[in-house]
């Protein structure tokens, strides 16, 4: 029932990550990190005891995939998202990105064009310009509210003879918008037609809000199963980044074995010792867990939009769906917000995202990393209203 699992699993425990090599916390002990999208809350019980359990054999040599993690994919994608996946479409990988780096070097030629719907997640870009390729934006609609698909924009981009493939962030980060199927599958139709292939980042998927579920694009239509290379990952929803795991699902046999043989071939398939006993509990014994914190993210979500209301009202949360990124309309503030970001940080040391480097529109939003206790999720926001506050201010001097 909605709400039990909240009580049953406590997310309101202090984050205790300064002094432990953390990404995220490696900053000044005045300063509060809210930037980089790792959450401020313990892994599920479930995946604790079989990491224990591991750490118990005391033993940490070379590792295989077995059959329980092929299992668990395919069991977790089945129950919760209504989607087949069968054993032969399936690798292991070491993490989303490096499956995408791999895959833009594998599937497309040096100088094609790759689409990418901005603003999105700004390590895509450098997946597809490091390897010698060009970025095609198809720049989302925003209409003060909410992202939508600009589709006219899309087919002309993807008509493009040079277009060889389009990055598909479903969710979308940082805009936090679940696409419809009738939307999955009208970009799967496109591509199809142009003779595209997509890559579908789902790594946020599980991080719906409570009465919402998402369509994972292989899913969406016959057309995008067959054209798609598909990246999920335990990662995300169940704070794992550091055991470096994903898994990297492709449909087609052909397209699969390009896909694959690149993966080998860069050495981003096989498994460190943890990896894939995290993955097996989180998705076997960890749903529960989940749930409840997946109430608890929007329940920060709909805080975060209440406190902008009553004291930031220049600003504007755009409505999401997913993730726990909390995705901020600055127009009012500024036209740069790596200015307004840097100046919140110096005066406040409240370290948040600008939406510049995610392209786009987003030269003119903030990201703010929501996963934390609402006692942190306060803090920051009274940071951010300071901040934003002073920023106003000397604006006008």
């Amino acid at each position: 029932m909605y709400g039990e699992s909240v009580v049953k699993y406590c997310f309101d425990e202090p984050a205790q990550r300064r002094n432990t090599n953390s990404l995220k916390w490696d900053v000044a002990e005045n300063e509060l990190p809210m930037w980089v999208a790792d959450m401020d809350f313990k892994a599920a019980p479930a995946v604790i005891r079989a990491l224990e359990n591991k750490l118990k054999q005391g033993i940490f040599g070379y590792q295989i995939v077995p059959d329980e993690w092929y299992n668990a994919i395919i069991g977790w994608g089945k129950s919760r998202h209504n989607i087949e996946i069968k054993r032969e479409w399936l690798s292991f990988c070491t993490g989303v990105i490096p499956a995408i780096s791999s895959a833009v070097k594998r599937v497309t030629n040096h100088g094609d064009n790759v689409v990418l719907q901005t603003p999105v997640y700004d390590i895509f870009f450098h997946s597809v310009e490091n390897a010698g390729r060009h970025v095609l934006e198809n720049r989302l609609g925003y209409d003060g509210e909410k992202y939508f698909f600009d589709f006219e924009d899309l087919e002309k981009k993807l008509a493009d003879p040079l277009t060889t493939m389009m990055i598909l962030c479903n969710p979308l980060n940082p805009a936090g918008k679940v696409p419809t199927a009738d939307e999955l599958a009208r970009i799967g139709a496109l591509c199809k037609k142009y003779g595209v292939t997509v890559l579908s980042d789902e790594i946020h998927c599980d991080l719906t809000a409570p009465d919402c579920a998402y369509t994972p694009f292989a899913a969406a239509s016959e057309e995008c199963r067959q054209i798609s290379i598909n990246c999920v990952a335990a990662s995300k929803a169940f704070n794992l980044a550091g055991l470096q795991s994903a898994a990297v699902f492709v449909a087609d046999e052909n397209l699969r074995n390009k896909v694959f043989r690149g993966l080998n071939s860069d050495e981003v398939a096989e498994p460190n010792a943890f990896a894939v006993d995290a993955t097996v509990a989180a998705l076997t014994e960890g749903g529960d867990w989940l749930d409840g914190l997946r109430e608890y993210l929007f329940k920060n979500r709909a805080f975060a939009e209440k406190f902008l209301k009553e004291n930031l009202p220049q600003t504007k949360l755009v409505k999401a769906e997913a993730t726990y990124l909390l995705w901020i309309d600055c127009t009012a503030v500024t036209a740069d917000a790596e200015s307004l970001c840097g100046f919140i940080r110096e005066r406040t040391g409240l370290y948040i995202t600008a939406g510049n480097q995610y392209r786009g529109n987003g030269k003119t939003f903030v990201r703010i990393n929501a996963a934390c206790p609402m006692q942190t999720l306060k803090d920051g926001l009274n940071r951010f209203a300071k901040g934003v506050s002073e920023y106003l201010k000397t604006e006008k001097k």
